[in-house]
């Protein structure tokens, strides 16, 4: 039965731009779900960044995705940061590291994993790998997304497929926002626990490189990613970048919904 984790996430959020930021970090964060992961079914698990805390100031509906998930838990080293302001001990939760913690304890508690989004080629990259880095993984499914929005009894079948598969963690890789909205969608329904991670398929398959932890360490991840994809990232890095550092030092309100 799902039950009422709001408490636990209400004490620990932190506004960051007036989006709330889990105050959390790797160690409390995995403690958390090896404690709690049986009663976690149709709950989800935002992994947010400068650019997805940008979205959420500036759209009431999506800030709702981030607001309502179970935890919104710091990927951008710059909501730690200011995080950390608060809740000292708040440190970066990064999609591709969540996920090797996790596996590298899968076996001990006998965790299974339901994997859905990018495409097949990807996913049939992801699977060598990880049985390569995790011989005992358990994959209860991989499942590439289609592209476009679902239908609603498409959503439905999504969630039947994946509760029916038995597994214990949903990772979700769509991208920001079609993730956090479907998940949001989701949120109550039969599957398991759902962890949006965006690219990290593609990083834990090595598809794409991953940046160098120092560049990690100095907030210069999107430096790294902008150098591999200009063309694609300029505009979005110039324009959140730019935004996320207006509303922090100005302390601007997120707009509301109607």
């Amino acid at each position: 039965m799902l039950q009422d984790y709001s408490k636990y996430s209400e004490l620990n959020r932190v506004p960051v731009i007036d989006v709330p930021i889990t105050g959390t970090n790797m160690s409390d964060c995995i403690d958390f779900l090896a404690e709690h992961i049986n009663n976690l079914h149709g709950e989800y698990i935002c992994v947010s960044n400068a650019h997805t805390s940008v979205m959420a100031h500036d759209d009431p509906s999506y800030w709702a995705c981030q607001a309502e998930s179970l935890m919104s838990v710091p990927d951008g080293k710059p909501l730690s940061v200011v995080g950390r302001k608060t809740v000292d001990s708040m440190d970066r939760v990064t999609g591709p590291d969540l996920m090797r913690e996790i596996f590298e304890i899968s076996s001990q508690y006998g965790w299974s994993h339901y994997f859905y989004g990018n495409e097949q080629k990807n996913l049939d990259a992801l699977k060598q790998t990880l049985l390569r880095d995790y011989p005992n993984l358990n994959i209860a499914g991989m499942e590439p997304s289609v592209f476009r929005s679902l239908s609603e009894i498409e959503k439905a079948e999504l969630s039947n497929r994946i509760a029916d598969s038995g597994a214990d963690f949903a990772w979700i890789a769509l991208g920001a926002p079609r993730q956090e909205v479907l998940m949001h969608e989701l949120k109550g329904g039969p599957q398991p626990l759902m962890i949006g991670v965006g690219g990290a398929f593609n990083v834990l398959a090595g598809v794409v490189p991953e940046a160098p932890i120092w560049m990690q360490n100095l907030s210069l991840e999107w430096l790294y990613r902008l150098i591999q994809e200009p063309k694609r990232l300029f505009k979005r890095y110039l324009v959140t970048n730019t935004k996320f550092l207006f509303y922090q030092f100005t302390g601007a309100k997120r707009k509301e919904g109607k």
